[in-house]
């Protein structure tokens, strides 16, 4: 999907220079810049959520929840 994208792109900055539609040195620079901006979001976003993937959230800890049942509870008392 994304080498469909950045050809369709390409093929667009390819056919403003044959129609000759005046589209002039800065709109080049915006569209790329747009375009390399696309690529990084589109990059980091998969980066991130690989990395999300091979290191899973720790687990959950409530203020409210009530003493594990596994620890063993002090006697109460003097």
């Amino acid at each position: 999907m994304l080498a469909f994208a950045l050809s369709s792109l390409g093929s667009i900055l390819l056919l403003q220079e044959s129609i000759g539609a005046d589209f002039n040195d800065l709109g080049r620079k915006i569209l790329g810049g747009f375009i390399v901006g696309v690529a990084f979001a589109i990059t980091f976003t998969v980066v991130k959520l690989r990395l999300r993937d091979k290191k899973p959230p720790a687990a959950f800890i409530s203020i409210t929840a009530s003493p594990s049942e596994e620890a063993p509870q002090k006697a109460g008392g003097d």
